[in-house]
């Protein structure tokens, strides 16, 4: 890790917004669960099961024309959306008892082609519900081990203190992204599901530099300085780091955004909401638990080795 040594003429005095952030954060929080509670993830055909059709077509494709002939056919639970152009139409059909997943798919593409100009088929897939129930559960259990693993990892490497300070960030990353899903009512799929587990990860890599800063500042400080001058000044001198990573990488998310197609764009949306949150949580979530815990510089002292009398 490269160690930036130079000390900031004045420190930022971001702990004075502390108790502010604090409560921010644990009414998004809450606002989070409660939208996850009532309206849920709009979980995708991976997660759900179903027949997925994408079709292009010679000229733009009009989607109340599509939606009515299939609503006419029966199918009028499917969803109909452009998929990267108004020439492209993807279309997601929910598992029906009894009905070949296949069959379903060409039955929906022969109803689009009589009402779209030169229309293509271009991909048909189906997951059976099983197959959905089985992803979900593991995924879950994915992200679940992954804050695990890596709030151990912290608990050693650092202190207690900052294993739950660590905890705490990463819950917070992880809720508040699901609540902005909850609330749009993006599909969530597995490329939404990697792009959450990217998040962790990105949280985590903030958080330890600034702990790692955090520690040196401890064991530097003289007398009983204050605790929050000590995290104050590991966040300044972490600041301009912090800002140039998060802003790159916003750089490239927004380009994946607007110009990588529906595609990734669950993806791209995940990444940006989550390297925004993640950024935000490694200074204010866990330095505020931190702060609440009344860390102090004991919490980093090395252990003395008590010398062993040699036998007589």
């Amino acid at each position: 890790m490269n160690r930036t040594n130079t000390t900031p003429d004045r420190d930022i005095n971001f702990m004075s917004l502390a108790t502010a952030m604090g409560v921010l954060s644990l009414v998004v929080c809450i606002a989070s669960l409660v939208l996850l509670g009532v309206r849920g993830l709009n979980l995708g055909l991976d997660f759900t099961g179903g027949t997925v059709l994408e079709v292009t077509a010679t000229e733009e494709i009009q989607l109340e024309p599509v939606r009515e002939v299939l609503s006419a056919e029966g199918y009028n639970d499917a969803l109909v959306q452009y998929f990267g152009s108004t020439r492209e139409v993807s279309v997601r059909v929910p598992p029906r008892d009894g009905e070949n997943g296949d069959e379903i798919g060409h039955q929906v593409f022969a109803l689009i082609k009589s009402v779209a100009v030169g229309a293509e088929l271009q991909r048909v897939e189906f997951v059976g519900p099983q197959v959905g129930d089985e992803l979900r559960d593991q995924s879950g259990l994915a992200i679940l081990m992954a804050m695990l693993l890596m709030s151990l990892y912290i608990w050693f490497r650092f202190s207690n203190k900052f294993g739950i300070a660590t905890v705490v960030a990463l819950v917070h990353d992880v809720i508040v992204v699901l609540g902005a899903f909850a609330l749009m009512q993006w599909t969530f799929d597995l490329t939404v599901l990697a792009a959450v587990l990217a998040v962790v990860g990105y949280s985590i890599n903030d958080t330890i530099v600034i702990a790692d800063f955090i520690r040196e500042d401890f064991r530097s400080s003289r007398g009983s300085q204050d605790t929050r001058e000590i995290l104050n000044r590991a966040i300044t001198r972490t600041l301009s780091r912090t800002m140039i990573t998060g802003l790159t990488t916003l750089l490239v998310l927004v380009a994946l955004y607007a110009f990588g197609g529906e595609m990734i764009r669950g993806f791209s949306i995940t990444l940006i909401i989550g390297v925004i949150v993640g950024t935000y949580s490694s200074i204010y979530v866990a330095s505020c638990v931190l702060l609440a815990m009344k860390v102090t510089k004991e919490d980093f002292l090395v252990p003395e080795v008590k010398d062993v009398e040699e036998m007589p």
